[in-house]
């Protein structure tokens, strides 16, 4: 399916993995990218040496692309940079600060670089900023979002109209039918999630997967936005944080509340009580735990069968 994403990644299909914290490892980036879409290391739950390991058991797994996506807040951001030039990796996706930073040093070395934005303003700044592609990723999404709060739906058309460069959508797409939306609103190629959390080959719990299956319409709800707005599960730590709101709970009452390793605690070490458990509104969509390389298959055979049917409207 030759388009701007396939040929800017030199990829089969126009599916990109998200580089998830707790969830992207080897397994789960290698898996994707030998099933012919773009699989992404989540370098934000990694040490730099973590990294360098993941990147190196991937070069073994897979000799198809794959990328690396770093918060650009993360503290030891030069190590893994050094870590992502010296291994010669060739996609990084940005995310979670400024894409200056680092995109003209990365692009000097022949590095495609992509940003995540939430809204038009950002992503006329990642243009600005020299990124090859743009990920704008709507409020659906798990984990942690723009403060906007655009759908979507409506984010893709917005951004399409005022950018130049490639645009992936991300953010509620866990199917072929949201993939061939997405695209007819004006993406050339989406990102997938929360779908991909509920895989095999996901590095994350056993029981936050079958947690993420089990979720049903509004489980999820966007919250903690005086920190860094994150979209969560709904569980006995997200009751102490609405407890903690009713009583009309401070900025420093909220971080100590949260504290640190919550996101580990609940997504990597399965305590689905007092974790942090991030995802996606279209957890109610996903029903079972499959193959990395089958969520791609039949991403794209639900997509083909969705145009089909749509050219007969």
């Amino acid at each position: 399916m030759p388009n701007k994403i396939t040929q800017l990644f030199n990829i089969q299909y126009p599916i990109i993995q998200a580089g998830m914290v707790w969830a992207s490892g080897w397994r789960l980036a290698s898996a994707v990218s030998n099933a012919g879409g773009l699989g992404v290391l989540g370098a934000g739950s990694m040490y730099p040496e973590v990294l360098r390991e993941h990147i190196q058991k991937c070069k073994k797994a897979t000799d198809k692309p794959f990328g690396v996506n770093v918060p650009m807040l993360y503290p030891d951001i030069d190590q893994l940079m050094d870590i992502i030039i010296d291994n010669g990796i060739k996609i990084v996706f940005t995310s979670a600060g400024n894409p200056k930073t680092w995109t003209a040093q990365l692009r000097e070395k022949g590095i495609t670089v992509v940003h995540v934005v939430s809204s038009v303003k950002f992503a006329l700044k990642a243009q600005e900023a020299g990124v090859d592609a743009i990920v704008a990723e709507g409020f659906e999404a798990g984990g942690h979002n723009g403060r906007d709060e655009t759908t979507t739906l409506a984010l893709i058309p917005a951004v399409k109209e005022k950018i130049d460069i490639p645009l992936i959508a991300a953010g509620g797409i866990a199917t072929g039918r949201a993939m061939l939306a997405t695209m007819i609103l004006g993406a050339d190629g989406v990102q997938v999630g929360t779908r991909f959390v509920a895989s095999e080959e996901a590095s994350s719990h056993a029981s936050f997967k079958q947690k993420v299956v089990e979720a049903g319409e509004g489980a999820t709800h966007l919250t903690l936005k005086e920190l860094a707005p994150v979209r969560l599960i709904k569980n006995k730590f997200y009751e102490e944080v609405q407890a903690a709101y009713a009583k009309g709970a401070s900025v420093e009452e909220l971080k100590n509340l949260l504290g640190r390793g919550r996101a580990k605690l609940g997504m990597f070490e399965g305590n689905m009580d007092d974790g942090e458990l991030e995802i996606g509104q279209v957890s109610a969509l996903i029903h079972d735990i499959k193959p990395a390389a089958t969520i791609v298959t039949d991403l794209m055979s639900e997509f083909n069968l969705a145009k089909q049917e749509a050219s007969t409207l």
